[in-house]
């Protein structure tokens, strides 16, 4: 199976949203929460829950809402690199924050991962919420069939990904 393609760059905008086909299959699988690259983040972000908030850039999308719309897109669905989530600080930062949003910018463009990896997170996930669904039985993120409904990504039956993405 080949990788899958995380994000679009919207030139337009400098700004990036999650493709369709990732949207869909995270959807599937359960890895949306706030929205589908939430997880992307924390493991971007040393593995911290801090990373969660990896596009929280109201602002910015609110400087370019106007043409998002112009455009037919939702500008809260637009994610925009903000180069200080990317320097903590600790030891540093060591570039400016120009050549943080260049370098950021470049890899999500080029972001693409596998089958293997998405499917390992979905089941890491899983487990997590079938643990807090026992404790709190409203829990609505677990999904019993998990393993089917890998299988049936494996087999290209679902979801519908598209092969132009």
């Amino acid at each position: 199976m080949p990788a899958v393609r995380i994000f679009e760059y919207l030139p337009q905008l400098d700004a990036f949203r999650v493709t369709p086909g990732y949207q869909r299959l995270a959807d599937y699988l359960g890895l949306t929460e706030w929205h589908a690259a939430v997880w992307i983040g924390r493991l971007f972000m040393l593995d911290n829950d801090v990373g969660e908030h990896w596009f929280d850039n109201w602002d910015e999308r609110e400087a370019v809402a106007e043409k998002a719309r112009e455009m037919g897109i939702d500008p809260y669905r637009l994610m925009i690199v903000k180069p200080d989530w990317f320097a903590d600080g600790r030891d540093g930062p060591c570039h400016s924050p120009e050549l943080r949003k260049l370098f950021w910018t470049d890899v999500l463009k080029s972001l693409e991962l596998s089958y293997k990896l998405l499917f390992a997170e979905a089941r890491d996930q899983n487990a997590s919420d079938k643990e807090f669904k026992e404790r709190y039985p409203s829990w609505d993120r677990y999904i019993e069939d998990i393993e089917e409904r890998i299988r049936r990504v494996q087999e290209r039956r679902e979801p519908p990904l598209g092969d132009e993405e």
